[in-house]
């Protein structure tokens, strides 16, 4: 009667024995001397001699898979066991029983490569291979997290705007006191958002093949540089369309949006003009004095267009900010175009510094045009129409600016809300609920000059400047602080939200 016995192992025991100590590798059939018999005994003693064996009985034939050995075990060679690919199978028979020499033949499944002198001293391939496995897939799951917020953030955004907007159209009656169309604010809304989303999806790759990638500012944080080559100059598309959009809507009569149109665009061309400089210089754009010297001229003119033109308003006489009781109506006459100047050089700069971040001055800009919207309803609804349009703009554009962003705004789109958002302010002398509104923007802005003030001053009496941020502007230093991108972008949008309430109901209660 014979009875066969198969087990699993590594060459390296038999490479310690000496029997394969000049070959690399497993022949394809080996046979040992009958002289070897007494040695090779111990291989039919594996319930006592090897620990964590497993034998599995198939009727009369035995099959044992040998897991380890210890090195020290009665003077036999660590049994170290590599992978299945480097198996190899012996068969044992013997006529006489268990205990009557027979002839033992390795077999090999496959050939593997022995491991040399100094591959004995290193980890094992698998728990390299797993540990990278694992690290990889866990960077991955962080990303993919990430992804998820930024799907959430604009979730939560769309959702929040889409329902106040709601709540307003329907309310309107009782704010204006007039019939309005039905879906007043919405309609705009709606029409720039699903416009401007569908041609990002065009835009989008016709501005990577046009090679209009972004570079890194000197001033961000070193881990940006992975959005390096991400493509830009995306208010190229979304500005003009929210525009647009608005324009049609009124049937290119209302005055008050054409007018603010054409100050929007005329920043966007500012800012097209420092991006592509930007491009070509690498880094190297529009010097701050001649971009602020652009923007102020530009301010300029639209308060001189202002100025001569009619623009519907319930008062007698324009030139005036209105404000909530006791205060009431302000005029400030000669000193009225000065502050629309400051709004549209300060606005603009302000979104320009924000805009860091994937989806961060984008959605902050859609929650202060609607803030806007509803609080220039009683004055001038034309221009509601013009704030409900460029908001819907920001958030068609935010499908592809959130994070992990696939275009980003630059100088072009956020120079370009910035201009849109005072020009709705200074048509309608809604300064304070903007103010309000843009509260996110102007702490970016009030950031970015301390941090330089501080640093200046310092720098003069001791010689040595101090930050009172860790950088500036503010989100960059929330960054450096441990906290995640769309988790700063979240918190924005929440405390936005709650500011474009306030400034909404300032606005209501000053008409």
């Amino acid at each position: 009667m014979r009875t066969h016995t198969r087990s699993t192992t590594n060459f390296r025991s038999f490479t310690d024995l000496g029997f394969l100590s000049g070959s690399r590798r497993v022949p394809a059939r080996v046979s040992f001397d009958s002289s070897l018999c007494g040695y090779y005994k111990l291989c039919y003693c594996f319930d006592q001699k090897i620990s964590g064996s497993r034998v599995r009985k198939y009727g009369r034939r035995q099959v044992s898979q040998i897991r380890a050995m210890d090195d020290d075990s009665e003077g036999v060679s660590s049994l170290d066991w590599g992978e299945s690919s480097g198996a190899v199978e012996y068969n044992s028979s013997s006529s006489d029983g268990e205990d009557s020499d027979g002839e033992i033949i390795l077999q090999p499944i496959t050939d593997v490569d022995l491991p040399t002198s100094k591959e004995k001293f290193l980890p094992a391939d698998d728990s390299i291979t797993v540990t990278a496995h694992r690290l990889a897939m866990l960077g991955r799951a962080r990303k993919k997290n990430k992804t998820i917020y930024g799907v959430l953030n604009n979730v939560g955004l769309i959702t929040f705007s889409t329902l106040l907007l709601f709540l307003v159209d329907q309310c309107a009656w009782r704010i204006v006191r007039l019939p309005l169309a039905p879906f007043y604010l919405m309609r705009p809304f709606m029409i720039s958002a699903v416009v401007v989303s569908c041609i990002g999806y065009i835009c989008v790759p016709l501005f990577r093949i046009l090679k209009l990638r972004s570079i890194r500012r000197n001033e961000a944080p070193i881990r940006h540089s992975s959005k390096k080559g991400t493509p830009t100059m995306g208010g190229l598309y979304f500005v003009p369309i929210g525009a647009l959009v608005a324009e049609v809507i009124v049937g290119f009569s209302s005055a008050e949006i054409s007018g603010a149109a054409a100050a929007t665009l005329a920043f966007a061309v500012i800012g097209l003009v420092d991006d592509f400089l930007s491009l070509k210089n690498n880094n190297g754009g529009l010097s701050g004095w001649m971009r602020i010297l652009l923007e102020v001229a530009v301010g300029s003119l639209f308060s001189c267009w202002l100025y001569i033109t009619n623009v519907s308003s319930p008062y007698s006489m324009k030139m005036v900010i209105p404000l909530p009781a006791p205060l009431g109506l302000v005029c400030v006459g000669k000193f009225y175009p000065l502050l629309t100047s400051f709004c549209f050089v300060s606005m603009a700069n302000g979104i320009n510094l924000t805009d860091g971040l994937d989806g961060l001055a984008g959605g902050i800009a859609a929650l202060a045009f609607i803030g806007m919207s509803i609080a220039v309803l009683p004055i001038c609804s034309d221009i509601a129409i013009f704030g409900a349009s460029m908001a819907g703009a920001c958030v068609g554009f935010l499908l592809h600016n959130r994070y992990k962003a696939s275009i980003f705004m630059g100088d072009t789109g956020a120079l370009a809300l910035g201009a849109a958002l005072a020009a709705m302010a200074s048509c309608t002398g809604m300064f304070f609920p903007l103010f309000i509104s843009s509260g996110i923007f102007v702490m970016e802005a009030l950031s970015v000059i301390i941090q330089v003030c501080i640093f200046r001053t310092t720098k003069y009496f001791r010689k040595t400047g101090f930050r009172f941020f860790r950088m500036a502007p503010f989100h960059h230093h929330l960054e450096l602080c441990g906290i995640k991108e769309p988790k700063i972008v979240a918190a924005a949008y929440i405390v936005t939200g709650v500011l474009i309430l306030c400034g909404a109901y300032v606005g209501l209660i000053s008409a």
